[in-house]
Formats: structure tokens, sequence, C-alpha cells
């Protein structure tokens, strides 16, 4: 059929009001989305709702570029990312019209993903949360795209204005010795020390305690009160249970090597002073000269093997026999867990907040107004430890970007990754994952109300004290190749194969190994490991700081504190 002239025109005047009004009607709706879900699921907030709904606008024009797009991301499978896999990824994709797919897998599957994309060269995921733990691998291969390159430069278009860096507690954890910040923090938690304070408040418990030992019973500051306090409390009834004075794991397996880079050696006082990671030995035991790694060997100056170190995984193994529930060195990360919550333990050395959720559900360790009969506190040093050096582990999953994933794919994935950490949304998945990043959200009154019911997690992150808790750090050169070395040696002293001592000589000796390939194969140009020259450990013994030589006395006197008065002194801005 032939159209005239007039007609076409009329036609084409028609589809353009149509596109228009098409656009329009889009542009409402996702404006509409956004204050469905602002009213309906993200409240509260440390913004009011016209803050909100402006950091929403922004979202919306910066992502029009990408609408349509799908895209992959990928993180541990832990509450904080069921929560935005479940939630945020449907509300960013209301709002923005980008669909994602956020994929959930055990930790160490993401690190081999994580391989797979680095070796390959192909875009395997557009957007990762893995651990800072990577921080001193990602600074060195430059696979990782540093993000505070990429905000100043090409992704300046697409970063939100309001992200507010300094604002994120754990932004020094993801910043590398040249200054760069490579990822951006997304959930965190720390191992800190549970205990019951029920029992240890119970006045007839308390003197028998101090009949017995000589001090009083309370939050223990030194391994050696941990130490007292297990062995008062195993094989006692309580409640009609029998209870153990310590809970730990101890089956061969690649959770076990989490147990001992999570800062079980520093805790004990190996390596050097230092935030957020000893220098120059961090707890690992492997020491720098500048920024590259020169050694995990007393031999080399490092401390992975040394008199702390050893010391160290001897209290683990005796403690676990000793003290811990039956059948602990047939456990793994995930079957000893339910013990708490069982109510027939007294105490764990040091137990990660991230499974607070579940401690806080109705059971025989809550009482009936939601209160906790346990609280956490510091987790207690080793006789090594000195002041000034950290004191526990603190988890920090966070944004990673490859520079192998396209550009577009890459911005689009930067949205969605901070979506999950603006204010518009992070004080509510806070309060539902209990995994806090952000300085204002732990102050928000909403969390002053709430912190009766959550044992200590508010006051501790909102003291001065939390700075000595601290992932891995910059010396770990290669995260995946040294940390499958500690599960395998460990697990041989664990099984009784070998000592202690003979455990973290390989330990030392094969990590050194690594090391020595990394430096000979030239990959790492920037901060590569540079291995000191091996020596007699008289020599490193005698310079100052770590490896510290063996103290004549390991069992000091036990040494407490009263639960309420450090509650107070945190509250007050004290650390102690």
């Amino acid at each position: 059929m032939m159209l005239t002239k007039w007609t076409r025109l009329l036609l084409l005047v028609s589809a353009v009001v149509t596109l228009f009004a098409f656009g329009a009607s889009s542009a409402i709706a996702d404006m509409a989305a956004a204050e469905k879900w602002v009213d309906e699921e993200f409240q509260p907030s440390t913004l009011t709702r016209e803050e909100q709904l402006k950091e929403m606008e922004w979202f919306i024009n910066a992502a029009k570029p990408f609408a349509g797009m799908e895209i992959k991301i990928v993180s541990e499978t832990i509450a904080t990312h069921e929560y935005e896999s479940k939630v945020l990824a449907k509300a960013f994709e209301e709002i923005t019209g980008i669909k994602v797919t956020h994929d959930l897998i055990q930790e160490g599957d993401v690190i081999e993903k994580l391989q797979t994309q680095w070796a390959s060269g192909q875009n395997v995921y557009d957007g990762w949360v893995n651990d800072s733990d990577l921080i001193g691998t990602h600074m060195r291969y430059g696979f990782v795209v540093p993000l505070s390159d990429f905000w100043e430069g090409e992704g300046k278009d697409v970063t939100l204005p309001t992200l507010d860096v300094n604002d994120f507690m754990g932004i020094s954890f993801t910043t590398g010795p040249d200054g760069k910040i490579y990822q951006l923090p997304d959930q965190q938690f720390a191992n800190l020390y549970w205990f019951r304070y029920d029992w240890f408040t119970r006045p007839d418990l308390k003197a028998e305690f101090k009949e017995k030992y000589g001090y009083e019973l309370g939050v223990p500051v030194n391994w050696s009160a941990y130490e007292d306090i297990a062995e008062f409390f195993t094989g006692r009834e309580i409640d009609g249970n029998i209870v153990y004075g310590h809970n730990d794991y101890g089956k061969k397996a690649p959770d076990l090597g989490w147990r001992f880079t999570d800062a079980w050696l520093s805790m004990a006082g190996a390596g050097d002073k230092g935030l957020p990671n000893g220098k120059p030995v961090d707890e690992w035991g492997i020491r720098v000269e500048g920024c590259s790694p020169a050694g995990s060997s007393v031999t080399r100056g490092g401390d992975a093997n040394g008199p702390a170190a050893v010391y160290a995984l001897t209290k683990y193994i005796e403690w676990l026999k000793k003290y811990a529930p039956p059948g602990g060195f047939g456990m793994d990360f995930y079957t000893y867990l339910p013990y708490l919550a069982n109510g027939n333990v007294a105490q764990q050395i040091f137990w990660y907040t991230a499974f607070l959720p579940d401690m806080v559900k109705p059971g025989p360790t809550v009482n009936e107004d939601g209160t906790p009969k346990w609280r956490m506190a510091p987790s207690p040093h080793g006789p090594y430890w000195e002041e000034g050096m950290k004191l526990g582990y603190q988890d920090c999953g966070s944004w990673t970007f490859m520079t192998s994933t396209p550009l577009e794919r890459r911005k689009a994935a930067w949205l969605y990754a901070q979506f999950c950490v603006c204010k518009t949304t992070s004080l509510k998945k806070t309060h539902m994952t209990l995994t806090p990043i952000r300085d204002s959200d732990i102050r928000h009154v909403s969390f002053t109300e709430r912190a009766p019911k959550l044992g200590g997690l508010v006051e501790f992150y909102r003291s001065p004290a939390r700075v000595a808790w601290t992932p891995t750090g910059t010396n770990v050169p290669d995260y995946p190749k040294l940390a499958q070395l500690w599960w395998q040696n460990i697990g041989e002293a664990i099984s009784g194969e070998v000592t202690p001592q003979v455990a973290m000589d390989n330990l030392a000796r094969e990590m050194d190994k690594v090391m020595e390939r990394i430096e000979r194969s030239g990959t790492q140009k920037e901060c590569g490991p540079k291995l000191n020259p091996e020596q007699d450990v008289s020599y490193w013994f005698d310079q100052p700081g770590a490896p510290k030589a063996k103290l004549e006395n390991e069992k000091p006197q036990g040494e407490t504190v009263d639960y309420d008065l450090l509650l107070q002194a945190w509250r007050e801005g004290r650390v102690k």
C-alpha cells in the first residue's frame, strides 16, 4: 500500500509521541518504585525520606545508559549477602532497570572463581564481594581495578556523590601501602570473646572461683585467665547440664586454616606492633622490608615458626583436648557452632559476630524478654602480646572489580555495589544482618534502642577498641596460595602426626618457597617478595620487635575485668 507524505508524517509524529510518553511513564514508574522501596523497606535510615529519594533519583539517572542490561555478581553465603541477593537486587532492578543475578557460593569457591577469571582473562562475574584479606594479592598482581582511581577517572560519572567513603569503618582495611583504595567494604564482623554472663555473675560461682584462683571471675584479659576459667567450668553441672569451659574445632579441612589466619597467632603475641597490621612483621608471621615480603621463617626475620606461634598452636591443641565438648577434633567450622546455642558452653575465646542473628533467636541462651544470657567482649591475649598490637580479626567482605570486566559492565555492577552500601539502604541492611560497615549506622538511635538485645555488639563498634580488630593485611602477597598451607600443616599437629614446632617450621618453610617462586617469576613487579638471606635465629632474636625469644614463663598470673565496667568504658569512649 502506498502512503502519502502526510500519512507518513502523521505516523512519525505519533511514534515520537508514543516513545516520549513511554519514556516519561517509565521515569515516573522508576520514581514510584523508589518511593515504594524507601517507604516499605528502607527504614530506618540515617537520611531523611527526602534525602533518600534524592539518592534514588541519582541512581535512576546514572543507570539510564545501562537499562535492560543483565549483570552477574557473586559473594559468599552469609546472611548479609542473602539479603542483598533476595531483596536489594530486586529493588535495584525495579528502580534502575538493570537486572542483577547475585549468586551465593562458599567462600572457597569465590576465591577459586577469582583465580579462574585472573588466569583466563574471561569475564566470569561483573562484580565480586570478596574478603579484604586479599588486599595484598590484589594490589600486587594488577588484576583488580583500584577503586579510588576508578571513581576519580572512568567511573566518575557512575560514582554516588553521597557515597561518603570516610564513613566506612573498614576503609583502612582496603587501602594499599600506595594509598589507593582497592575495595569497598560491604559487610564486616569481628571475632570476639563470648561468655555466659548469667553464670559469670552468679555469686556462688564467683566466690568459688576467687577462692580457688585468687582473683575475680570475669572477662579474661589474658590467656592465663581464659585457661583457668576453662578448667573451672569444664565438667561442672549447671542447670541440669554438664558444661564445658571452651569450644573449638580441629578437623583437618580448609576452614581450620581460617581459625589460624584469622589472627590466632597475633592474639598470642606473634608479630609486631602496628594497626591495622603489625609492621614489619604481621600476624601471619610474614616480614616486609619496605612493601616487599622478606620471609616468614625466623631465620629470615619472620615469626611464623617463632616461640609465640608455637605457643599459640600448643595451646590450641591443649584446650581442645581438655576443655571442649567431646568430638571437637572431628568437627569443622560449621558443625561445632550449635554448641553455644545449646547452652552447655561457658566461654569461647573468639566467635564470629556474623552468627549473631541466630544467637538472638529464642532458645536456651536467650531470656524470655529477648535479652541474651551471654555477652561479647574483647578476646584475651597471650603472654607475647604487647599494647599496640592487633588483638583480633575482623572479616571485611568488600566490593572488588576486575580489569578483565568490560567497562560498561563494570560501571553497571559498580552502581549495584553502591546501591547495597549507600545511606538509603545500609542502616536497614545492618539491622537485618548485624554486619555494620558505616559509623553513622551503628551510632543511629535505632541501635541505641536495640543494643540491650545484642550482647555488646553495639558498644564494641562504637568504642575506640574496634580498631584493634583487623583483617589480614598487605604483607600477604598471594592469599590463595599461602592460605591453603595453613590448614594442611596445622592439621598434622592437631592429629598428632608432628609436634607444634615441626608443624610451624614446615609451614614457614613452605610459605617461603611460595614467595621465592613469586619472586623468581617476576609476576609481582610492585612490592613483590624479596626474601632475606637466612641467618642464625639468635641474630633475629637480638633485634627489636618480632620475632621474640621464648619466654621463661608462658603462664603469668591470670587477669580479668568486670564486664559491666568494660562496657561503661566503651560507652565513655575509652578502650578500657
